[in-house]
């Protein structure tokens, strides 16, 4: 089915507070139509009302036909305790819900008692059953087993017993990838769906994404995943209050929204300077009408009444061109001062150096299960700066964990240089979590600090009163990754470990981690799939993680 969906006049937001509005959208098919803007800007907030799961403040969300059938898949994974792979997967791609309600319709359809009042039982079968078959839930067990299998998804037996809460970070990203790629939407809204995927899963997103014949509607702070797929975009501007659609792709997007914001800044200034010029000239010509007046009551004579009168007459003029000049600057069309982005903007502390060696493994083996790192010997020097890939379940986090001392090894040895000070995010950020309030957690790890110190930096990091106060676990992905970042800068490290630091970062918090990392002389390993900041951030060795086995490119 072939499907539009129109906002018209959207406004959204939480509480009392508005994030966007007058926003106006359609999504067509073949529409890829990517969301930017900062952390906040209400990017997830539109695709809900998109969806049809939260109300909008003011504006409608219609689409065409009515029953279209529309996909919206959220940023984190909501593993639910007890829910399997399968049932996750037909929970995802509308499968389950679609079931339920042609089973609803068919025992309507046998016992009339239980159909809604004023509802055909035999129509609203026909309906639930069309939707069922739209869903693709008929031949989703046929389909399920060949998806994970083309994904690598090994998870050690059937998928309907594994559970979800059992999966690695990664292992849950194939599986929200396989369930994008088994949905059967007319229209698409992904938030985030780059994030933990490596770079087979993101080709095959893209993949995916380029050959959808319907519309989609995505947030996504991967550049490179941006380039390639979107058709236009959609910019929330949180600092100027204001929404718009710019045509082509992202990288056209980028020049154009250069070239708008170099205008309105040069409109601005010159709005200013002939303001400011017209009231110098203002002040200027009421100081000598001033003056004249003075000038004339001093050094006239009272019987001189022609030399009085004439002095009053020239004063008069220079206030008659006061009134002008002060016309004049009424009458300029008022050009208000484009409002400045909130920008990131931080250093990594540094430490004393560490020693020249900062860590060694040598025949390093590690079992977990059915999986083995290694052996693996390698050394880590000071200073030395080394980008990782490699695919998900490689081993990459297990290679950091035997790196830094956090796991031993089964088999070999494995040793940490001597004042090593390690900075890290880990991919799951799980230095700041729990149920304490931000600032509290944050003082914790930073006792040296003081509390207003620490309120300070964080409100540097964007995260002002209504975060500090709340608990850790109830902030957003992209939050938590901004606090991980003050940390660094709080604390001197000379080791630095970044475990896909950009998912959940918005893209102006990207690039200002790309440029701290260029002015970072400590030692550096950088886990990321994220091409373009592996094109950035210069390293001076590369490896390679895959099955088990660490290799230098």
């Amino acid at each position: 089915m072939t499907a539009t969906l129109v906002a018209s006049g959207l406004a959204g937001g939480y509480g009392h507070r508005t994030l966007f509005d007058s926003l106006d959208l359609t999504v067509a098919p073949g529409d890829v139509v990517g969301v930017v803007g900062a952390n906040g800007a209400g990017k997830s907030t539109l695709l809900r009302l998109l969806a049809g799961i939260d109300e909008p403040q003011a504006g409608t969300v219609t689409l065409s036909p009515p029953d279209a059938f529309v996909g919206w898949l959220p940023q984190e994974h909501e593993r639910v305790p007890g829910e399997t792979v399968v049932s996750y997967i037909a929970r995802r791609t509308g499968c389950a819900e679609a079931t339920r309600d042609m089973d609803a319709a068919a025992a309507a359809l046998g016992d009339p008692s239980l159909a809604t009042p004023g509802v055909d039982p035999a129509d609203a079968y026909s309906s639930a059953l069309d939707r069922w078959l739209a869903s693709g839930a008929a031949d989703l067990d046929e389909r399920l087993p060949v998806v994970l299998a083309e994904l690598g998804l090994d998870l050690g037996g059937a998928p309907e017993d594994a559970l979800m809460t059992s999966l690695s970070g990664g292992q849950a990203a194939r599986v929200g990838l396989a369930a994008l790629l088994l949905s059967r939407f007319d229209i698409v809204l992904l938030d985030e769906p780059t994030n933990d995927l490596d770079l087979d899963g993101l080709e095959r997103l893209e993949a995916f994404v380029r050959g959808l014949r319907g519309g989609v509607v995505l947030v996504s702070h991967d550049r490179e995943f941006l380039a390639r797929c979107v058709t236009r975009v959609l910019e929330l501007d949180l600092a100027q209050g204001a929404n718009r659609v710019f045509g082509g792709g992202y990288d056209a997007y980028l020049e154009e929204r250069a070239t708008l914001r170099r205008h309105a800044r040069e409109k601005y200034d010159e709005f200013a300077d002939k303001k400011a010029d017209l009231v110098a000239r203002a002040r200027t010509q009421r100081e000598w009408s001033s003056q004249g007046v003075r000038n004339a009551m001093r050094k006239a004579p009272d019987n001189d009444k022609i030399r009085r009168k004439a002095a009053t007459e020239s004063s008069e003029k220079q206030a008659q061109k006061v009134r002008q000049m002060e016309s004049r600057i009424a009458r300029l069309d008022e050009v208000e001062e484009p409002r400045k982005e909130w920008q990131l903007e931080f250093t990594i502390g540094a430490a004393p150096r560490s020693s020249s060696v900062v860590s060694t493994l040598a025949g390093a083996v590690v079992r977990q299960g059915v999986f083995t790192l290694g052996p693996v010997s390698l050394q880590v020097n000071a200073g030395e700066r080394i980008g990782i890939t490699g695919p998900n379940g490689a081993g990459k986090s297990t290679l950091l964990r035997l790196l830094l001392g956090r796991q031993a090894p089964d088999e070999g040895t494995a040793s940490l240089g001597a004042s090593v000070q390690i900075g890290e995010i880990d991919q799951a950020r799980s230095l700041l979590a729990g149920s304490r309030p931000l600032a509290a957690a944050f003082e914790s790890l930073v006792p040296e600090m003081a509390s207003g110190d620490v309120r300070t930096l964080l409100a540097k990091f964007g995260l002002k009163a209504d975060h500090v106060n709340r608990p850790v676990d109830e902030l957003s992905p992209g939050e938590r990754t901004r606090a991980g970042l003050a940390l660094l800068q709080a604390r001197g490290v000379n080791v630095l470990v970044l475990d896909e630091p950009t998912n959940h970062l918005d893209l102006p918090a990207i690039e200002q981690l790309e440029q701290a990392l260029e002015s970072y002389d400590g030692t550096l390993l950088l886990v990321t799939h994220d091409r373009r900041m592996l094109a950035t951030v210069h390293t001076d060795r590369h490896w390679r993680v895959e099955g088990g086995r660490v290799t230098e490119a």
